[in-house]
């Protein structure tokens, strides 16, 4: 037996398409390596003015220099790596066509739902609403599962097979993670992405706090 037969198999990051209304997924898209480096950032929703914003100007209102709107909007950026040469237990008679077009129709809707509207524009509906997709997660490990939309979706094919199927694929993907800022109340996605800010609360309050003589402060402020 291997030496290396009890060493766990890493957790893989991936996204979960969910039925908003029964919460079932629908589809689950499991990346095939995890990306090496993530790109986050958190913009803060201030009260008041924009001199609020950090700029030092006037034109805010001090009272609301403390303040907030609601969760900041917190957006992901990473790159993702596609190899059908890496999987040969994996038929891929399509080279990795399939994996591409199932993130691709995550920023798409389907052609019945175009059809459908196309129907309603020839029928003389006065008001069309726009297309509501599937609720999107997406998963990093147990402690971040968070509602998000994508809003970036570039993709960079670097190999064929002899039918000039893609074998190869890097793909750059942003996202923004949906907040109760974002999602109607009573949404499943409010209340996933209240969850997420709840675990953030529970590893915040698992970190060493500091003291103030380690910043030079004596007795205290």
């Amino acid at each position: 037996m291997s030496r290396y037969a009890d060493i766990p198999k890493p957790i893989r990051s991936g996204i979960v398409v969910v039925d908003p209304e029964r919460g079932t997924p629908q589809r689950i898209i499991v990346l095939q390596f995890n990306p090496d480096t993530l790109e986050r950032s958190l913009a803060p929703q201030s009260a008041g003015g924009s001199g609020d914003a950090g700029g030092g100007g006037s034109g805010g209102d001090r009272n609301e220099a403390l303040r907030l709107k609601g969760p900041a909007e917190e957006s992901w950026k990473f790159t993702a790596e596609i190899d059908a040469t890496d999987q040969f237990e994996v038929a891929a008679p399509d080279g990795v066509h399939p994996q591409l077009a199932t993130l691709e129709m995550l920023v798409h809707p389907t052609s019945a739902q175009l059809r459908e509207a196309s129907r309603k524009t020839r029928k003389g509906t006065i008001e069309i609403s726009p297309i509501e997709m599937p609720l999107t997660l997406f998963t990093w490990g147990s402690r971040r599962v968070m509602p998000v939309r994508l809003t970036e979706l570039s993709i960079s094919e670097s190999a064929f097979d002899v039918n000039l199927n893609p074998i190869r694929a890097s793909l750059g993907i942003g996202m923004k993670v949906l907040s109760v800022s974002d999602l109607p109340a009573g949404h499943r996605g409010a209340d996933l992405y209240l969850a997420h800010l709840a675990q953030k609360e529970r590893l915040a309050a698992a970190a060493r706090g500091g003291r103030p003589a380690e910043l030079g402060l004596g007795r205290g402020l």
